[in-house]
């Protein structure tokens, strides 16, 4: 899976690209379709359809932007 890629998106989701597989705490698997190339993950924790992304951060007032320490 070295060709799973994730972007955060600014006071968004976490966007994964690339073939992943997703399981709960019990080790069942999210159905995810093969032919999307890219789920967003919910950052905010009040999407409707968890651990998906519904949009809900755009109305709730979720922030963040974290970036990575320079070098």
């Amino acid at each position: 899976m070295a060709d799973v890629k994730i972007h955060m998106r600014p006071n968004g989701p976490f966007l994964v690209e690339g073939p992943f597989s997703l399981t709960d705490s019990e080790g069942n698997a999210f159905s995810i379709s093969p032919d999307k190339p890219v789920v967003a993950l919910c950052r905010c924790g009040q999407s409707a359809n968890h651990p998906f992304c519904d949009g809900t951060h755009k109305r709730c007032g979720f922030e963040s932007d974290e970036r990575a320490p320079a070098e």
